[in-house]
């Protein structure tokens, strides 16, 4: 059934993700940037597709993920949630979208959920954004928060290292997720931190935690597909785990279509008209 207010019970929802935490099943998130990409990750039954701002990478091949804008996330965003029918589809808000005030943040969330069709939006930071959190969440948006390594703060913390190691460090953290928590975020992404304070927050809040690079303590994982597809030729963190060599697999194929080309056996008869 489609139309005015009505329900597919299969999609994944925030309060899905609620009852995943009640009885400890554990969320499985990718990220994906384009429509079919989307399609086969959906397909593939995963809980949650996440479009990162990492697209500034992955997509766009640049250094890191501030340069990415409101209007890119939008057409990346808009492309992924056209093709998702299962998983729930959240969308970083780029930086600069969010930092400056309440009335900017609200102001481009709430355009980025009515032009892109996504589900939910994901923020990077604590205590610092609270009142903006707070704000799109009053305005009826989910949030997803994202602690620890957070890469819109890269030239702050000086690289792309372990974060929370030091005691003062881990308490701002767990602070920082519970005021979260509080808040009202469905979930709490934590990025790069040692296993055992993951596990501690884990048990502080009530949302559901998605690590990455933050041990198997969380309530469920995320990574970038390129690289857990292994798209991403060389890159290869101690946290990700390659489950395909797509690196091999296509640079092979074209390869052979090159040779086929260059040797006219394509197109042959059967593929001509």
């Amino acid at each position: 059934m489609t139309g005015y207010l009505s329900t597919d019970n299969k999609k994944i929802t925030v309060k899905t993700f609620d009852s995943f935490k009640e009885r400890g099943e554990k969320v499985s998130m990718l990220t994906a940037y384009d429509f079919t990409t989307a399609s086969i990750i959906d397909a593939g039954g995963v809980d949650s597709i996440l479009i990162g701002d990492s697209a500034s990478n992955v997509m766009a091949g640049n250094a890191d993920t501030l340069p990415i804008t409101v209007d890119q996330m939008i057409y990346h965003a808009r492309s992924v949630a056209r093709a998702v029918k299962h998983a729930l589809v959240v969308c970083d808000m780029p930086f600069g979208s969010y930092q400056v005030s309440v009335e900017q943040a609200v102001g481009n969330a709430v355009r980025m959920m009515k032009e892109t069709g996504v589900d939910a939006l994901k923020l990077e930071g604590g205590e610092e954004i609270i009142g903006m959190v707070k704000g799109i969440i009053n305005a009826g948006i989910p949030v997803c928060g994202h602690l620890g390594l957070t890469p819109q703060s890269i030239h702050k913390f000086g690289g792309y290292g372990l974060r929370a190691k030091s005691d003062a460090e881990a308490a701002k953290l767990i602070s920082d997720a519970e005021m979260l928590d509080a808040a009202g975020c469905f979930a709490i992404v934590l990025e790069k931190v040692p296993a055992a304070l993951a596990a501690e927050v884990t048990k502080r809040v009530s949302c559901v935690t998605i690590g990455i690079g933050a041990g198997n303590g969380t309530d469920g994982q995320v990574l970038v597909y390129a690289d857990m597809m292994g798209m991403t030729h060389g890159f290869k963190p101690k946290f990700l785990r390659q489950y395909a060599d797509l690196w091999d697999v296509m640079t092979h194929a074209v390869g052979k279509y090159v040779s086929d080309v260059k040797s006219s056996d394509f197109p042959n008869a059967g593929e001509s008209y």
